[in-house]
């Protein structure tokens, strides 16, 4: 009802549904990056909608904690609440025009919400049911199966009874229709069931219990007037069932669920089995999963489930966009520096990523890859073959809470501090393990560090980079010096001369001049003219089509031309001083020029800027910077 659009990724065509951005609260609780799991969710339901079977399963949503499987449960429940009060997905429900002999209600509601058409007898029911399909444009057939619940089957008979089997009469003068609207809070149409222990918990919790007060007025506990139809179960008839960490439910409880989804009843206390109609949902963890797997007399659960997998997140992007949702400017009062939050969710993925089987491929490229980022002779095949070969990828490692919850302690921790720096949190990340109540093994520890240190680097590459195109952004200069390297290139691979801008003479084309900007992006001498011709055949189509070059589109180029003009002057702005702390004045001014465009074009703010300034300059005063 919101909406889906196609994408291909790895060669792969997937679906992205809008339904699941969370278009209920403006994105708060939007799922990113699991798009192929929630394809087979919906579609099971798209199944279950046709009746290929999938409607008599418990959906089992299964996955690590902190996963999105809860969140899934809540949309779920969310978007049948806001679908019951559209047009398009109207219920309707009845009551009886019948005096409450205790309460004294002038009207009598189905307990359970049954659905209207119910009130015809099962012989006609088929042939209405197949009018209404035959005028219908849906893409699935409509279908009304099962009997009343317990108390209207219990006051219709009375009322044929009253008017010697008048039916139509019945429906005329005591039947009131209206319009349903599920919702939550009300108990309407959803249901929600988590496991306590088994001394305060049995299965009148999910099928009702008998109503003292109306016993002694009715005499029998058996009278269905005299009981409630509230249990999870019940309530939950024409909406969802959630039943929270459903694999810890004691075996007993079981049976009630395998009944309500393998025959859609459920079997009340002293009543008939009882008809539902519901999505039965449940989540579970792996440690749970796990027992259901090696439990011999839990075969017939397994069998009447369908699993889907909800992993955590494995690329890089998905796993920001989870973290800056939470932490906006609106409801942070601190600034927060660039890359900040994408080092911790960069060692989120890390953590939960297997190492590479392929030769001389890092954990840290693999990451980038995912993340649709190129590395030299890896192609769209060799990722799909590396995500092959790690199917379980995802499903262990650091959860999303853990990291939100240092995000949170890296704010509140350092009052003094008007920044949040990514040396602050990779701190509390690393703090955090000592603590940590689901990470035991010290070899898990070990290799959790260990990662945290790849990440450290990684944040040094990144801290250069940005340094290095705040130096380099001079953009006048960088087009000067693409247009200077194009015509030495264009006359290389024409084998003409270039005009001197300075003499004004003809010489031949400057080979110092082109590998110095070449070898910035790993050129080798063997593939230079292989890089030349591209570039000059890329420029000929523009031309062709009345467009011109602009070095901003091919960004090796672009990267290549930063880092010769960064070499060129890194010197005059002598940064290195800042760690001696003797800057002169014309030294201070160029210094300031480049903190000015990190706050003016990265995001960064005074604080940050001057952290990530001297944070860079120790490393070049070590002599630790590659070009």
């Amino acid at each position: 009802s919101h909406g889906s659009e196609e994408f291909t990724q790895f060669k792969e065509k997937l679906v992205r549904y809008g339904f699941f951005s969370d278009p209920f609260t403006g994105g708060h609780e939007a799922i990113f990056g699991i798009e192929k799991q929630l394809m087979q969710l919906v579609s099971h339901f798209k199944s279950a909608a046709y009746q290929f079977g999938t409607e008599k399963r418990v959906l089992l949503l299964h996955g690590p904690v902190g996963s999105a499987k809860s969140t899934i449960a809540r949309l779920l429940k969310r978007g049948i609440e806001r679908y019951s009060r559209t047009d398009d997905g109207k219920l309707y429900t009845f009551g009886w025009k019948v005096k409450d002999e205790v309460t004294g209600a002038d009207v009598i509601w189905s307990p359970m919400n049954e659905e209207p058409l119910k009130l015809i007898p099962k012989e006609a029911r088929l042939k209405v049911i197949e009018q209404i399909n035959e005028k219908s444009d849906l893409p699935y057939k409509l279908r009304v199966e099962g009997d009343l619940d317990p108390l209207s089957r219990r006051i219709m008979n009375d009322l044929l009874e009253k008017y010697d089997g008048n039916w139509r009469e019945v429906i005329d003068k005591h039947v009131v229709v209206k319009r349903l609207l599920i919702s939550e809070k009300d108990r309407v149409g959803i249901g929600t069931f988590q496991p306590k222990d088994e001394k305060n918990q049995d299965a009148t919790e999910l099928t009702g219990d008998v109503n003292y007060r109306k016993i002694a007025f009715y005499g029998v506990d058996s009278d269905p007037r005299a009981f409630n139809f509230d249990g999870e179960f019940n309530v939950a008839n024409r909406g969802i069932v959630e039943f929270i960490e459903v694999l810890k439910l004691d075996v007993a409880f079981l049976y009630d669920l395998l009944g309500a989804s393998q025959e859609h009843a459920i079997k009340p206390k002293k009543f008939p089995q009882t008809d539902i109609d519901e999505v039965i949902v449940g989540h579970t963890n792996e440690p749970e999963y796990k027992r259901l797997q090696s439990n011999e007399l839990m075969e017939a659960f397994r069998d009447r489930t369908v699993k889907i997998d909800v992993p955590y997140n494995t690329v890089l992007d998905n796993e920001v966009r989870i973290y800056e949702k939470d932490f906006t400017k609106a409801r942070v009062n601190k600034h927060i520096a660039p890359h900040t939050i994408q080092i911790a969710a960069m060692w989120a993925i890390l953590t939960r990523l297997e190492d590479p089987k392929r030769g001389g491929l890092t954990l840290l490229q693999k990451l980038k890859l995912y993340n649709g980022k190129s590395v030299p002779g890896m192609t769209e095949d060799n990722i799909r073959e590396l995500r092959a070969e790690a199917k379980d990828e995802g499903m262990r490692g650091i959860s999303p809470r853990y990291i939100q919850d240092k995000i949170s302690n890296a704010i509140v921790n350092y009052p003094a501090a008007d920044t949040v720096n990514p040396f602050m949190l990779m701190n509390e990340l690393e703090q955090g393990l000592k603590h940590h109540s689901l990470i035991t093994s010290e070899d898990v520890k070990k290799r959790y560090r260990e990662l945290l240190g790849v990440v450290r680097q990684e944040y040094e590459e990144i801290a250069k980079n940005e340094v290095q195109r705040a130096i380099s952004a001079d953009e006048e200069a960088i087009a000067r010096l693409c247009s200077n390297y194009i015509d030495h290139v264009k006359a290389y691979t024409q084998r003409e001369r270039v005009r001197n801008k300075y003499t004004g003479e003809m010489e031949e084309p400057d080979e110092r001049f082109m590998r110095s900007i070449e070898e910035k992006i790993d050129v080798s001498e063997s593939r230079k003219d292989d890089f030349r011709r591209e570039i000059m055949n890329y420029i000929g189509a523009l031309a062709l089509e009345g467009k011109q070059f602009d070095y901003k589109t091919n960004e090796r180029l672009h990267r290549a031309l930063e880092l010769k003009l960064f070499e060129d002057q890194k010197d005059s702005i002598k940064l290195t001083s800042l760690v001696s702390n003797v800057v002169d004045k014309e030294t201070q001014a160029k210094i300031d020029v480049v903190k000015q465009r990190l706050i003016d074009r990265y995001g960064y703010n005074d604080t940050s800027a001057t952290d990530l300034l001297n944070f860079v300059a120790s490393i070049f005063a070590r002599g630790d910077i590659k070009e």
